[in-house]
């Protein structure tokens, strides 16, 4: 079975960057598949049944990279904050002064050029060190990056300088010395990337607040008595005491006391949830005013809340398809950039401009075609969409599942626990032949009481809400989709007690025509000559209708896929305003269904149950609802932490943003190294300029997709398709 890894890595400074490790990584020994992210500089690796994790962490090495394993979720910086805001205050000091006496005496006197060879050096190879210590890395193995055209722009105007300084004297010299061109490029470039670091910290706010509501520490009940622990340390079948205002510290069930706790960062709701001995808890809860003990059942990193916030970090760190096409053109584009910039120095001295002219262009081609901004424009959009999406309830698998669920077309719903609450419950019976009805439901509840079904299960609580005891069956046998058969009798679909042999009178007939009619849900049982029905009722969602039309008004089509009987599924759907409907389809047949809507586009399937898990897997997209079960939420790309339809809307609002976002940050990352390397080729632009509007570009890519922050869950008001 294969197992999955997370690398930190570190050294990254580009586009061609994480190419170039994820290349490394795919070609590592045991590693089945690899996708690195430029942006969280993080890799998610997933190797064979087996295989040594160590092989991954030395493929990066090779590569001239660092990598160490991750092993809990963390937030990991792109550089060194500290760092940089060291280098940059010092680059800046020395800068000042080189510029202003530049800028402000052209034929200057020789102790004065000596003076900015003084300035300028360190901050070029001292403050600029990163830049030349990847370059020098690189080198060996012919690997091109974004600080290799940093240090060859910023290292040819120190080395022209100072060759012009031992060459020249007087004020030949101070037309050849521009030291404030190398200082400028490594002042402006530090102080991108400064901002950048910081303008990226703020897109993992959303891990951050994840792991701020889990407490450090807990208090553990044990024979001598209270006493505090690490959360982490708790392991299952520890008992724990939980005060007023404390915050749940792991997962478990109530064992002693009663309280009301605020399940909002799960549910959305703000109303306290009252909890008793047998009530389940969740760790990053809060406790209102009453005091209780839990067991545990699940702490540390197997938490419900951990394992969230690992769903939005794995988001975060994954690949949309659409960013193929950037690591492409960034794998190739720093060894044509060096070419282009040798062909201006060539083109623009033979041409006789002069060679301090032909370098200073192709300073600027260097400086300003970095494609720092192309490797940021897909990675930052779905690290903050990602992030968004766990804020409003919305977890998204990964890129390739946002992308997907921006482009689908048809939305197909499944209708119990997904339309409805999944909470059936039992609202009438008739009964023929000898039976009463409460025998009638203990031989239904006998036979039930085995099965998993929603409806199954409200015929075993009505039995309970009645005192009816259920004996045991022999000869047990479930159909799936139809029914159960035992104890020589049956319970199940009217078709399908019929067709096991059962006769049932035609008053039986008439009477589930008309409950059906009504939107509710009949089956039939039957046991020798005696026979019943029973009619079941699901309610529908509050915001089930909200839902629907907010789907209509995205440009949706939106239809209905149930195993109910057509006349129930028909009532359903005109109370939330579907026409279209698929009904008495089994389990298996839900991802025919499926299919046949695909042919008019990419379809996003939306179920709670394991019945609905090969739609999901079928589906372009599967939505799974919260509170459903793990095989589905295993199954969908997207799953909803609420049981809540309105955020069917939401996750395909947010998904349109977000690709809308990437390819806003492409088109403006192509267009932009478009328009200005010519530019630069052709003397329009200074070196030192071309600095700046590198170091913007980047930063403009990030603080553009940190606009996905202010997305608003709230959806349209409702309208009819």
């Amino acid at each position: 079975m294969n197992q999955e890894a997370e690398l930190e890595i570190r050294g990254m400074t580009c586009g061609a960057c994480a190419a170039r490790v994820q290349k490394a990584l795919s070609r590592a020994p045991g590693v089945e598949s690899a996708s690195v992210n430029f942006a969280t500089h993080r890799a998610t690796v997933v190797l064979a049944d087996g295989a040594d994790e160590a092989q991954a962490v030395r493929a990066v090495q090779e590569a001239g990279y660092n990598a160490e394993l991750s092993v809990r979720t963390s937030i990991v910086p792109d550089e060194d904050t500290a760092a940089l805001r060291t280098d940059l205050v010092l680059a800046a000091a020395l800068t000042a002064p080189v510029f202003v006496l530049s800028m402000a005496q052209h034929h200057r006197p020789e102790w004065m050029n000596w003076l900015l060879f003084a300035l300028a050096t360190p901050v070029v190879f001292w403050c600029g060190r990163r830049f030349f210590a990847t370059a020098a890395r690189g080198l060996p193995k012919a690997q091109f990056t974004m600080d290799t055209l940093i240090a060859l722009g910023a290292g040819a105007a120190w080395v022209y300088s100072t060759v012009a300084l031992f060459l020249y004297r007087g004020h030949e010299q101070s037309e050849h010395v521009y030291f404030e061109t190398g200082a400028v490029i490594v002042t402006l470039i530090l102080l991108g990337r400064f901002l950048e670091a910081r303008a990226k910290s703020r897109m993992s706010d959303a891990i951050r607040m994840l792991m701020a509501l889990a407490p450090p520490t807990a208090t553990l009940v044990g024979p001598d008595g209270p006493v505090e622990v690490p959360a982490d340390s708790l392991k299952p079948g520890d008992v724990v005491r939980v005060v007023p205002g404390e915050r749940l510290s792991a997962d478990g069930t109530v064992v002693e006391g009663e309280s009301s706790v605020d399940e909002s960062m799960l549910t959305g709701e703000p109303a306290l949830v009252p909890k008793s001995p047998g009530d389940p808890v969740t760790g990053g809860t809060v406790n209102g005013q009453g005091s209780f003990l839990f067991q545990v059942e699940r702490s540390g990193s197997q938490t419900t809340l951990s394992q969230i916030a690992r769903m939005v970090q794995r988001a975060q760190g994954s690949r949309a398809p659409m960013q193929s096409l950037a690591d492409r053109v960034s794998g190739v584009f720093v060894p044509v950039v060096i070419a282009v910039a040798l062909l201006t120095v060539l083109g623009t001295g033979l041409a006789g401009s002069g060679w301090d002219a032909a370098l200073m262009r192709a300073v600027a081609v260097l400086v300003i075609a970095c494609p720092c901004a192309l490797g940021l424009a897909t990675p930052t959009a779905l690290m903050v969409g990602t992030g968004r999406g766990a804020e409003l309830g919305v977890l998204v698998r990964d890129g390739a599942s946002l992308e997907r669920a921006a482009e689908v077309r048809t939305v197909l719903l499944d209708k119990t626990g997904t339309v409805t609450e999944g909470k059936p419950r039992v609202l009438r019976m008739a009964v023929f032949g000898g039976w009463t009805e409460d025998e009638a439901l203990a031989f239904a509840a006998s036979l039930e009481r085995l099965s998993e079904h929603p409806l199954a299960l409200a015929v075993v609580e009505e039995a309970e809400r009645r005192g009816i005891s259920a004996p045991d069956v022999t000869g047990f046998e479930a159909v799936r989709g139809q029914g159960v058969r035992g104890a020589g009798g049956a319970v199940g679909r009217i078709s399908f007690v019929v067709g096991e042999g059962f006769a049932l009178p035609a008053g039986a007939h008439q009477t589930a025509a008309a409950w059906e009619s009504q939107a509710e849900t009949v089956f039939a049982l039957a046991q020798g000559h005696n026979s019943a029905i029973v009619s079941v009722a699901d309610a529908l969602r509050d915001t089930s209708h909200a839902a629907v039309s907010a789907l209509f008004a995205e440009g949706l089509h939106v239809a209905m896929v149930t195993g109910d009987n057509p006349v129930t599924a028909e009532a359903v759907a005109a109370q939330i305003g579907v026409r279209e409907v698929r009904a008495g389809v089994f389990p298996d047949g839900k991802a025919a269904v499926v299919a046949e809507f695909q042919k008019g586009g990419p379809v996003a399937m939306v179920g709670d149950g394991i019945n609905d898990a090969p739609a999901l897997a079928a589906a372009d997209l599967g939505i799974a609802m919260g509170g459903g079960t793990d095989v589905a939420m295993e199954a969908a790309g997207v799953t909803l932490l609420r049981a809540d339809l309105l955020g069917v809307a939401t996750a395909v609002r947010l998904a349109r943003a977000t690709m809308a976002t990437i390819r806003g940050n492409l088109f403006w990352a192509f267009a932009y190294n478009v328009v200005m390397i010519p530019l630069a080729v052709v003397g329009l632009l200074n070196p030192m300029l071309a600095a700046a509007a590198m170091a913007f570009s980047s930063v403009s890519v990030v603080l553009n997709s940190l606009r996905l922050r202010g997305f608003g869950g709230k959806t349209v008001a409702p309208q009819s398709n």
